[in-house]
């Protein structure tokens, strides 16, 4: 049984030859992530922490994905072990999980990883004979403490910066055996969560906490290091192109945005340093996709896609700048064949636009749809978020009144054509995230929710060639729940994960799930994730808290701009 796995598993992970082969050190390194292998690979984190750690010369990384159905089943049936991509070795064997997690729901696989791999899934059930096991990625830096008793070391930033002081790090504590963690005290970027000790208060909430916040670093010159495709699989998701990181940071201020604050401060790469990386993805692929939070923000985009048709490629953009889009950009865009464009109003509304500082009006929106209509573009989805704080029906009538008018635009120009593309509406619940100005504001409730999407529902259901998709309430609550938990919900993963009523399963271990979702918090009240330093001002989200609530819009980051103390 097991042979006959491990040759299935080879042939689904069909890397392209010649592009994953692991590093020759001593430290053996086994990179998680803890979703499907597809998922992964589109992953450009992911594959720039592989590159990483295999460019070390004291370094053999190699990688582990949580197996789709029909594999797990096999594995659970036949007791073999979860073992890695490259060399079918087992997690156990290895001296270092990497566990490198970019959505909160993710957590929910990490009890059934660890129990495929045969690792205990608390820090306080192993010993010095298992691996130790790190926390990277996004959520480590936006709220590591629900993984708090899990992680023996939280990444706490970018990779770039971090592992040259922790790999020589991680080899002295390895050869001197002695189980001390301290060694990685005071590093750069590094957390120790069993350093911290918490203490609550009656009602739950955090009363102080025994360390100093880490700080967060950063790459600061983004031309230090390549961020793009190594690995390509023409089988995953965006395997038609090979993906190069454009920038990281946005300097727009959306209030809800966690990726736009825990970025800071915007930094892009060089055209020359972007081009050698496009020549290498035109080596193996015709398009080129452009990776970053605000693709359409960097100062050289229109040279940089000039660029890549000269060479005889192909451009595809994770992201539009409505307020500039330029007719050039929208037939560049038809040119490389996308048959979908997606546009983010967030709010059908001018209120709630301004209330998220999204710096956009209708006529924007329209204007930008117009010029994609024109360009030949047969589909568009627009993204919208439901449950914003103050947000009423009005509102949502507003949602509908804008998607009829893009339908309107859509429908004229399909008619010149003969052909009637689809409007696609995703509404998905604002979820408040941390170390942004609405980490203070509460979700939504349920029932509310509900009724919001239902009203969606029958003012789509009499547009024509319109649908709206939503992600589900509960999927939703979760995310926010471990978006915005403490370490007391860390012990509740593999009940969580097993399914059964969220609200129940907390009640059950004495705590509340509108605590940690719902609920308005104070403005001195003391965040879990606050164990950590992203650098902007705790007062600075609170002024953009209010601001956001009162209606008042707040300019863009600029050069020299000191207004939330990144910077």
């Amino acid at each position: 049984m097991s042979r006959k796995l491990l040759e299935k598993l080879r042939n689904r992970y069909n890397d392209e030859s010649g592009l994953n082969i692991p590093g020759t050190g001593t430290l053996r390194i086994a990179l998680v992530y803890p979703n499907g292998y597809n998922q992964a690979m589109a992953n450009l984190g992911f594959q720039s922490v592989y590159q990483l750690f295999n460019n070390h010369p004291d370094c053999c990384c190699e990688r582990f994905f949580l197996p789709d159905k029909e594999d797990l089943l096999e594995h659970e049936k036949s007791g073999f072990p979860l073992c890695s991509t490259e060399t079918s070795t087992p997690l156990a064997e290895f001296d270092l999980i990497a566990l490198s997690i970019s959505f909160e729901n993710d957590y929910l696989n990490l009890p059934k990883i660890f129990e495929l791999g045969q690792v205990p899934l608390y820090s306080d059930q192993r010993t010095a004979r298992d691996p130790l096991v790190l926390f990277g990625g996004v959520c480590a830096f936006l709220n590591p403490e629900p993984l708090a008793e899990i992680a023996d070391i939280v990444a706490v930033g970018e990779a770039e910066p971090i592992l040259p002081g922790f790999i020589p790090a991680l080899k002295a504590f390895l050869d001197a055996q002695d189980n001390n963690l301290e060694i990685f005290d005071n590093l750069p970027g590094i957390y120790l969560p069993a350093k911290e000790q918490v203490q609550y208060l009656e009602d739950g909430c955090i009363a102080q906490t025994s360390t100093s916040p880490v700080s967060r670093v950063y790459l600061e010159n983004l031309d230090d290091s390549a961020s793009r495709s190594f690995i390509l699989n023409k089988e995953i998701e965006f395997g038609d192109m090979a993906l190069t990181e454009v920038m990281r940071g946005c300097s727009r201020g959306c209030r809800f945005c966690a990726a736009g604050y825990i970025y800071l401060p915007p930094r892009e790469r060089s055209l020359g340093n972007l081009l050698e990386q496009v020549e290498d993805g035109l080596c193996q692929r015709e398009r080129i996709g452009l990776v970053g939070a605000a693709v359409a923000d960097h100062t050289q985009i229109s040279e940089l896609q000039k660029e890549i048709i000269t060479r005889g490629g192909e451009v595809s953009v994770s992201s539009l700048r409505l307020d500039a889009l330029t007719a050039e950009e929208a037939s560049q865009l038809q040119a490389a064949g996308l048959k979908t464009v997606a546009i983010a109003p967030e709010a059908g509304s001018q209120r709630m636009r301004d209330l998220i500082n999204k710096n956009l009006d209708e006529e924007q929106i329209l204007h930008a749809v117009q010029l994609l209509a024109d360009a030949g573009l047969m589909n568009i989805k627009l993204y919208f978020l439901i449950g914003l704080p103050t947000e009423d029906d009005e509102d949502i009538d507003a949602i509908l009144q804008l998607a009829d008018k893009v339908r309107m635009i859509w429908r004229e120009v399909g008619r010149v054509r003969g052909r009637l593309g689809n409007l696609t509406l995703s509404v998905n619940p604002f979820i408040p995230k941390p170390f942004t100005p609405f980490q203070w504001a509460g979700m939504e409730g349920e029932k509310s929710l509900k009724k919001k999407i239902r009203k969606l529902q029958a003012g789509v259901s009499r547009l024509p060639n319109t649908e709206l998709i939503s992600e589900s309430i509960r999927s939703s609550q979760l995310q926010a729940l471990l978006a915005r938990a403490d370490r007391r919900i860390g012990r509740l993963l593999p009940e969580i994960s097993a399914g059964g009523n969220l609200g129940q399963i907390l009640r059950r271990n004495d705590l509340n799930l509108d605590f940690y979702v719902t609920r308005e918090r104070g403005e001195t009240e003391i965040f879990p994730w606050e164990v950590i330093d992203q650098g902007s001002s705790r007062s600075y989200l609170w002024q953009e808290y209010r601001k956001g609530l009162t209606g008042n819009l707040t300019p863009r980051c600029f050069a020299d701009c000191k207004r939330c103390g990144i910077c």
